[in-house]
C-alpha cells in the first residue's frame, strides 16, 4: 500500500501546477508569470529536441554543408579527379614535346644532328603476322561434341549450315489461307512474288502456319497487309485485305483467321488475296506447297 501511494504521489507530481514569476529586482514588481507543470515542461523539451533534430537533418541533406561531413560521398569530386587526371596527362605530354623541341634547337645551334624522336609519331601498329593460333584440347572436344549432336539434324546440310533447298520446307503442313481461284500465278521475272486468289467479299483469311505477326499496317498500293514469321526463317504475306484481325506481336495458329479478304489498295481490281511465301529472304512459289 505504501509503495502504491508513493507511485501515485510521483505520478501526481507530474501534473502539479507551478507558477514561474519574474520580479523587478529593484521594487519587486511582478513582470511576468507562467503557470507550468512538470509534464508540460517535459513535452516542450522533447518537442524542441525533435524540431532541432529535423532542422539539422534538412540543413545537412539539402545544403552544401554536407560535403564537410567525413566519409560523405561526393559525385562531383570523382568527376573533378578524372578531369584533373586527364589534364595532368596532357601537361606531361606537352612538357615532353617542349623538351624535345628545346633539345632539337640546342642540337641545331651546336651543329649536331637533330634527333628524330617524336612523341606523337610513336608507332601504335601491331604486327600480327607472327601470331600462330593453336587449337586446344578442350576446343577440339567441344567441336566434336557439337558436330555429333547435329549429325542427324534434318535442318542442316552436310556442311553444318541451314539447308536452303525447297525440300526443307516441304515437310510443313501448310493450311490453305483462302479457298478460291488462282487468277495470277507466281512470276519472279515480272516481280509478281506471289499468287492472286479471287474469292467473294468478306471471306476470312487464315494463317498458313503457326507464327508471330511481324507486320500489320496499311500501304497505298497493297492496302491492309499482314505478315507472319514462321519457323525455319519462313515468312508468309497477305495483301489487299479489308480488315486486319491481328496486330504486330500477336501469335497466330495455323488455320486461325487473321484478316478479312477485300480489295484495299490501288493495285487491285476486285476482292482477292495476294499471298506470298518468303524462305531465307527469297520468294518461293506458294503453289509448290499449297493447293488452292
Amino acid at each position: 500500500m505504501a509503495l502504491q501511494k508513493k507511485n501515485e504521489k510521483w505520478y501526481r507530481k507530474l501534473r502539479n501546477r507551478y507558477r514561474l514569476v519574474i520580479f523587478n529586482d529593484t521594487n519587486f514588481e511582478e513582470r511576468f508569470s507562467f503557470r507550468l507543470t512538470r509534464l508540460n515542461v517535459l513535452i516542450f523539451v522533447l518537442s524542441l529536441g525533435v524540431v532541432f533534430i529535423t532542422l539539422t537533418f534538412f540543413i545537412i541533406a539539402y545544403t552544401p554543408i554536407k560535403v564537410y561531413i567525413p566519409g560523405y560521398p561526393d559525385v562531383d569530386q570523382k568527376k573533378q579527379l578524372y578531369s584533373l587526371s586527364l589534364l595532368a596527362d596532357s601537361l606531361i605530354q606537352d612538357a615532353r614535346q617542349k623538351n624535345i623541341y628545346l633539345q632539337n634547337i640546342k642540337d641545331i645551334v651546336s651543329g649536331e644532328d637533330v634527333g628524330d624522336e617524336d612523341v606523337d609519331t610513336e608507332s601504335t601498329e601491331q604486327n600480327y603476322d607472327s601470331i600462330v593460333i593453336h587449337k586446344s584440347v578442350e576446343d577440339s572436344l567441344l567441336r566434336a561434341e557439337f558436330e555429333n549432336q547435329n549429325l542427324y539434324n534434318l535442318n542442316l546440310n552436310e556442311n553444318g549450315q541451314l539447308a536452303t533447298s525447297k525440300s526443307s520446307i516441304r515437310s510443313f503442313n501448310f493450311f490453305t489461307p483462302l479457298n478460291g481461284i488462282v487468277t495470277s500465278k507466281f512470276d519472279s521475272k515480272e516481280k509478281h512474288f506471289g499468287v492472286d486468289i479471287v474469292t467473294s467479299a468478306n471471306e476470312a483469311v487464315k494463317a498458313t502456319l503457326d507464327g508471330t505477326v511481324i507486320y500489320a499496317d496499311w500501304t497505298i498500293e497493297t492496302g491492309h497487309v499482314i505478315a507472319i514469321q514462321h519457323s525455319r526463317n519462313l515468312i508468309s504475306v497477305y495483301k489487299h485485305n479489308s480488315v486486319l484481325l491481328k496486330s504486330e506481336g500477336d501469335y497466330a495458329k495455323a488455320g486461325e483467321p487473321i484478316a478479312i479478304a477485300g480489295q484495299s489498295g490501288e493495285l487491285t481490281t476486285g476482292p482477292h488475296l495476294h499471298f506470298e511465301l518468303w524462305y531465307n529472304g527469297t520468294p518461293v512459289n506458294p503453289e509448290d506447297y499449297i493447293t488452292f
